[in-house]
Order: structure tokens, then C-alpha cells, then sequence
């Protein structure tokens, strides 16, 4: 017996980093997809497969004692197979860049939790987020739940620490160009380097966070009128007050020149000092942006954002 399931990436589109201090943020999923299927077996052994890596263990080992970034299968199809007589075969495939701070894990995550458990019967989307969840705080002890979250119902998102989150049913008419710089970085490592330009300029940081606040709620009613262009300046803006607090460097500067020359705004995504930026565009201006990014040596891809979330078949 098979299951399948896939689950798009995400990008945030505002709020990274000031979202740990009780700003809003607002994400969106991407049409690139992690597809897992989860077989049922005889022999009672979990083993995955993947192109990071394969993983064949017995069941009911600790968790902590598995160094692999796959351990969020084996936790999930541990726990599955908890009172069964029975083992897992799963297969992950990919279309999500690594590492890139594009929600590969969290789509990993959802994917692979309504797979497997689709595996024992009928499962709700609210289960399948909390099991996922579950599993990616075992590669992150600290995550919110956002990416996940947005990444199992789909659409545009807005997220803060205190209200949880909240689907924007709205569905603007843009597409993103979502450009690679190959550069490795941690999200704990920036995490860390913005905390301690914070508490060297407490009065600067609020002052930010106080913009970024009315940033992002100018962005939401802009969202609903489909602005294009007004939407592209708040990025540009947003842009701006992460170069100040220290997450960018001279190669993301480069391309977010090249994004922001080219399409209505550019900006970092996720945690930066590596990882991607994304740029604005439509019909009008698509071909021309990937064009710029190409002419320049960029991984880079064309993306809508997805509204369907979360798919089993």
C-alpha cells in the first residue's frame, strides 16, 4: 500500500528577523514542491531515500541519537508505526533548492507527515501541521510553526508571536524571481548577529521595529488592491532596514542592485548572509528580470505563489 503527498516552499516576503521581536510578518508559499511517498512493509525497518541521502534504521531508536538531516521522516514514520506491525519505505523528491531558506525542511515536514499517516487511515490538515511541527523541532528546537503552517494551507500569510496566524484570502495578481547566491549561511548564526546589534542600539532597533510594524500593515491593505508598484517600494524599504540591522553582505547588495533595477522591488528572504533574494515582477516585467539575473551568472527561478497548500493523491 502507498500514500503520496506534496507541499510547496514558502518565501517571507516581510518581517524576518523582526518577527522574533513581536513584528508581523507575512509569507507566502511557492509553486515548488517536496513530493513524499510512504509505502508499507513487511519488515518491521524504517528506511528513506532521498537525494541528500538514504537512511535505514529499526524502529523506536532515539531520536537524539540520529545524526542525519533526515530524522524528521524517521520521527514521523517511528511514530506511525508505533502499534503496528509493520515497517516504511519512504521516498522524498524535491524541487526546492537546499538550504536556501525556501522551506524545504518545513515542506519536507508537512509532505512527509500526511503521507505516512494517510498510511493508517484518514487524518486532518490541523494533525498532519502539529505532527510535522513535531518533527521539524527535531533539526529545529526553536522553529515557530510558520513555515509549516503556510506551507500545509497555501496562500499569503501573516504571522506574529502573540496572534499566531492568519490567511490573507486575497489573492494578488504577481509573480516572485527568486535569484540563488550559493552562499552557506546559519539562521542561528544571523539570529545571534542581529540580537547583538540590538542590544548595542536598543533605541535604533526600536525605531526600526516601529517601521517595520506600519510597514507591513501598509502592505496588507495594498495587498488587497492588488499595488503593484507601491507593494515593490515597501520591499525596497523593507530591503533597507535589514541592511541596517546586518544581515546583508556585498554579494546579496549586488543582487538586489541587479532586482531592484530590473523589477517593482527587491529584498532578502529568510535569515540572509546567503541563501536567496526575491524581486517583484508581472507579466510586464518577467522575462526581463530572469533575464538580468541570468546574464549576471544567478541560479535563479520564476515563481507564483500557491495557493493550494498542502496536496495528497
Amino acid at each position: 500500500m502507498k500514500s503520496k503527498a506534496s507541499a510547496p516552499g514558502k518565501v517571507i516576503l516581510f518581517g524576518e528577523h523582526f518577527v522574533v521581536y513581536g513584528v508581523k510578518a507575512i509569507l507566502c508559499s511557492i509553486d515548488k514542491r517536496v513530493t513524499v511517498t510512504a509505502e508499507k512493509t513487511n519488515e518491521r525497518k524504517i528506511s528513506i531515500n532521498s537525494k541528500i541521502g538514504k537512511l535505514d534504521l529499526e524502529p523506536d531508536k532515539s531520536i537524539f541519537e540520529i545524526n542525519s538531516p533526515l530524522k524528521p521522516f524517521y520521527y514521523l514514520a517511528n511514530k506511525a508505526i508505533k502499534n503496528e506491525n509493520s515497517g516504511i519505505h519512504i521516498e522524498i523528491d524535491s524541487e526546492i533548492p537546499l538550504g536556501a531558506g525556501l522551506g524545504s525542511s518545513s515542506a519536507c515536514c508537512v509532505a512527509g507527515s500526511a503521507a505516512i499517516f494517510k498510511l493508517f487511515g484518514e487524518i486532518s490538515k490541523e494533525k498532519i501541521l502539529e505532527y510535522a511541527i513535531e518533527a521539524e523541532r527535531t533539526i529545529f528546537e526553536n522553529t515557530s510553526g510558520a513555515d509549516c503552517t503556510v506551507c500545509t494551507y497555501g496562500g499569503i500569510m501573516e504571522y506574529d508571536k502573540n496572534n499566531g496566524f492568519k490567511k490573507i484570502e486575497d489573492e494578488p495578481n504577481f509573480q516572485l524571481v527568486i535569484a540563488n547566491s550559493n552562499i552557506e549561511h546559519s539562521t542561528q548564526s544571523m539570529v545571534s548577529n542581529v540580537k547583538e546589534f540590538e542590544n548595542k542600539n536598543k533605541e535604533k532597533f526600536s525605531e526600526l521595529s516601529e517601521l517595520e510594524s506600519k510597514l507591513v500593515e501598509d502592505v496588507l491593505k495594498l495587498v488587497k488592491e492588488n499595488k503593484i508598484d507601491e507593494i515593490g517600494e515597501k520591499i525596497n524599504q523593507n530591503q533597507k532596514y535589514l541592511e541596517t540591522i546586518g544581515i546583508s553582505n556585498s554579494e546579496l547588495t549586488k543582487m538586489i542592485k541587479i532586482g531592484q533595477e530590473s523589477s517593482f522591488g527587491a529584498k532578502i528572504t529568510g535569515s540572509g548572509g546567503g541563501g536567496c533574494i526575491f524581486a517583484l515582477t508581472n507579466e510586464s516585467n518577467l522575462e526581463k528580470v530572469l533575464k538580468k539575473f541570468k546574464d549576471s551568472n544567478y541560479e535563479c527561478f520564476s515563481s507564483k505563489i500557491d495557493f493550494k497548500g498542502l496536496n495528497t493523491f
